[in-house]
């Protein structure tokens, strides 16, 4: 499959895009090219291009269409698939998200995990069920040598001894056997002392720091358990962890909702504050809920990724020291990710599983509190082989709306839960995702071509 797009990088340059799917190669060509390639590649025109394609010179139309053809004799050109079969193999798993606790002392009024309890009743994880998960990733892992364990919420740091103690456990564990953990975890920043920050510092591989932006925004959605705006303190924390991270991994991750579609502003904030590594994500809800993102939405939201992409372009190279990465336009061009990423998009349900405060195992910590979809305990094993072979079958593949989707080597055929939440079918389409990751995938290509171009040059 073969796309073309059009960047407008500002009123006077519009850069040109041939993206082969298949391969994920890129090419940045002249407007004859990329009027022809819509034209054999049965790419829609739009507005003038279909007038201005029959003004072109027969003798330059042929020119480029030799050279398409060359290409495709290379294989450097796909208009077929590479890949028709493919299966997620169960044997092994390397990565568990660890529910530390089922509790919050936050009330995000758009949780999906339901102030942290999963609709399950508030609990916290043993250390006898972190020891044994981290025996169940290690029996299970085969020749893995790297293994990831996510520490999740609720809250994690509300149970801080618990994973302090885990960790500890795992390291040793492991070493016994010449695998190594990769320790990850999500907090609200409340409990961002000098201790849980030394901690972090010294043990995580990546820290995500929760925080929506802009102050008005975080305080409409973000509260304490008293109804107590927390921005402050969440932001202060935040930055005190930033700064003790240095160049090690972190995200500074917010949310938005249908009340800031403005969320470009709360990205450039979180950068205007000092962090440089940032992942503002769409809120997944019911349609009916009020801050839900509704496909009436979608028209403002795809204008809002353009309007940011052309001032994160400008701050990444201005000078300014405002340089930082927006994780929905980080892609490799010249490596890319596997191939089971690219099919798949994650390991739900196979490689990555997800367990609760009292040991139980679900594809993921989405489908955590769904009773249908429990899989077994750390202290069993998985019990529902049945499940986790479903889960295998899960890919851009099998999925009829993936078929003829630029993107879908770029998402690897969306969010399971999502799908299973909007549709009921794990195979389901969640169409407002597909819409902005269409849209994040064209500005991610645009942008990564025009700044390797910029170093060649």
């Amino acid at each position: 499959m073969v796309h073309t797009f059009k960047y407008d990088y500002d009123d006077t340059t519009t850069y040109y895009f041939i993206y082969d799917v298949e391969s994920g190669s890129i090419s940045s060509v002249d407007y004859i090219a990329y009027l022809c390639a819509k034209k054999n590649y049965n790419n829609d025109f739009v507005g003038t291009e279909d007038a201005d394609y029959k003004q072109l010179a027969q003798k330059d139309i042929e020119e480029v269409n030799g050279e398409f053809a060359e290409l495709e004799e290379e294989g450097n050109l796909n208009t077929e698939a590479l890949i028709t079969t493919f299966k997620k193999d169960t044997r092994w798993v390397k990565a568990l998200c660890l529910h530390i606790c089922h509790d919050c002392n936050l009330r995000c009024i758009y949780c999906f995990a339901k102030d942290g309890s999963y609709n399950t009743p508030r609990d916290y994880m043993t250390l006898e069920v972190g020891k044994k998960s981290i025996d169940f990733i290690l029996a299970n892992s085969g020749p893995r040598t790297n293994l990831e364990v996510d520490f999740f919420g609720g809250e994690p740091l509300m149970n801080f001894q618990v994973v302090k103690d885990i960790v500890a456990y795992a390291k040793i564990e492991a070493e016994k056997l010449g695998k190594k953990f990769l320790f990850t975890m999500t907090t609200n920043c409340v409990l961002l002392n000098k201790d849980t920050r030394e901690f972090l510092e010294e043990e995580m591989d990546n820290v995500v720091l929760s925080i929506d932006g802009r102050a008005k925004v975080h305080n409409a959605v973000r509260k304490t358990i008293s109804g107590v705006p927390c921005y402050d303190l969440i932001k202060n924390n935040a930055l005190e962890m930033r700064k003790l991270r240095g160049d090690k991994r972190y995200y500074a991750r917010g949310t938005f909702t249908a009340n800031n579609l403005d969320f470009g502003k709360d990205i450039l904030e979180l950068n205007d504050m000092g962090f440089d590594q940032i992942s503002i994500e769409p809120v997944v809800l019911p349609a009916e809920d009020p801050l839900a993102i509704t496909e009436e939405h979608l028209p403002k939201i795809l204008v809002e990724y353009d309007k940011f992409a052309k001032e994160y372009l400008k701050r990444r190279h201005d000078g300014s020291g405002r340089w930082f990465n927006f994780f929905h336009f980080m892609i490799d061009l010249d490596h890319g990710p596997c191939v089971t990423k690219r099919l798949t998009g994650c390991g739900c349900g196979t490689e990555y599983l997800a367990v609760t405060p009292v040991g139980d195992i679900y594809p993921c910590h989405q489908f955590v509190g769904k009773e249908e979809f429990k899989m077994g305990t750390v202290f069993d094993g998985i019990e529902r082989e049945d499940m986790r072979e479903q889960f295998s079958n899960i890919n851009v593949l099998n999925k009829k709306h993936c078929k003829e989707c630029f993107a879908k080597f770029y998402c690897g055929g969306g969010c399971t839960a999502n799908a299973y939440n909007f549709t009921n079918d794990l195979n389901g389409q969640y169409k407002i995702a597909c819409e902005m990751t269409k849209k994040r995938l064209e500005l991610s290509l645009a942008i990564a071509c025009i700044e390797k171009m910029r170093e060649n040059y």
